[in-house]
């Protein structure tokens, strides 16, 4: 086990390296003049510019000032963005925010989406299934900015039980946010374990099993379920790497100061270094996560081994 993690560690490197240069060229390759709107509407002073130039070696080839941003980033340092602030520092402070806003979206689609699956997997063709069917289809078809507006609408307004915004990213205040973040998951987690919770239950060592005498309750719980669950903890490992990373519609609704608001201000501002540094943490996330799923399939399934 231990030997399969440090393989994979080292496999980040490379897979690292290459997606930050991918997202550095696509980020500063494009047209456009960063320098454009620095000073209001007046142009900016020729010592200005010179100095903005050469700080962030924008007079440079592509190549070169990838160069010296690995420099950077192998001492752990994200980069200075264009208003002279740290990029670390400046995700550090919104990533305890998205973090909670993830954690409350992950419990709600685990617990109500796996539970609902079972559910409809345990009653196929009958209305429970119909009913997790027909809601889930509903929640998928509806846009996210759609329903947390309707949300923020109905329960933050019309009812008031909860907070219309969460500027200062408390639990109580990322509740509905959350809730309508993890929503669409539930629909998608629903629906993947009630489909491979069916499909299992006609396989052979289900027949089998309860053949020898052994309970539905335990058949389902013990042996169909851990198999249903793999494609599952795959989605939903893939999801917390990207409610990591920032869901940039819902915290705009919310007026949440998270990850996704802070890459949506960078990219409005042509803020080219916030928005590689926050990329690049979130492609650490997502292969972080990637790890985790890995190990947790050896839990579900004994058969798939790591050594």
């Amino acid at each position: 086990m231990v030997t399969y993690i440090i393989r994979r560690l080292l496999q980040m490197i490379p897979v690292l390296i290459g997606s930050t240069f991918l997202i550095f060229v696509m980020v500063f390759a494009l047209p456009g003049d960063p320098v454009s709107g620095r000073c209001g509407e007046r142009a900016c002073p020729e010592a200005y510019v010179q100095k903005f130039t050469q700080e962030y070696h924008l007079d440079k080839p592509v190549v070169v000032q990838y160069a010296y941003y690995v420099g950077k980033l192998a001492q752990g340092d994200l980069g200075t963005n264009f208003y002279g602030n740290s990029v670390r520092k400046e995700l550090a402070a919104r990533y305890p925010t998205t973090a909670k806003l993830a954690v409350i979206a992950i419990v709600f689609e685990v617990l109500v989406g796996i539970v609902a699956g079972v559910v409809a997997g345990m009653r196929k063709g009958r209305w429970p299934d119909t009913l997790v069917t027909l809601t889930s289809l509903l929640i998928i078809s509806i846009p996210v900015f759609v329903l947390g507006s309707l949300a923020q609408l109905v329960f933050g307004i019309k009812l008031a039980w909860f907070p219309v915004t969460s500027t200062a990213g408390t639990w109580s205040q990322l509740l509905l946010p959350g809730l309508v973040l993890g929503s669409v998951s539930v629909a998608y987690v629903a629906r993947l374990t009630r489909t491979n919770l069916v499909e299992n239950l006609r396989s052979d060592y289900v027949r089998t099993a309860k053949a020898k005498g052994l309970g539905k309750g335990r058949a389902i719980g013990i042996h169909t379920l851990r198999n249903s669950l793999i494609p599952v903890v795959t989605y939903i490992g893939y999801d917390f790497g990207a409610l990591l990373g920032g869901a940039i519609v819902t915290e705009r609704i919310f007026n949440i100061n998270g990850i996704g608001s802070f890459i949506f201000r960078s990219i409005t501002a042509r803020d080219g270094v916030s928005v590689v540094g926050a990329v690049v943490s979130l492609v650490f996330v997502y292969l972080i996560m990637n790890l985790l799923v890995d190990l947790l399939y050896g839990v579900l399934d004994p058969r798939i081994s790591h050594d």
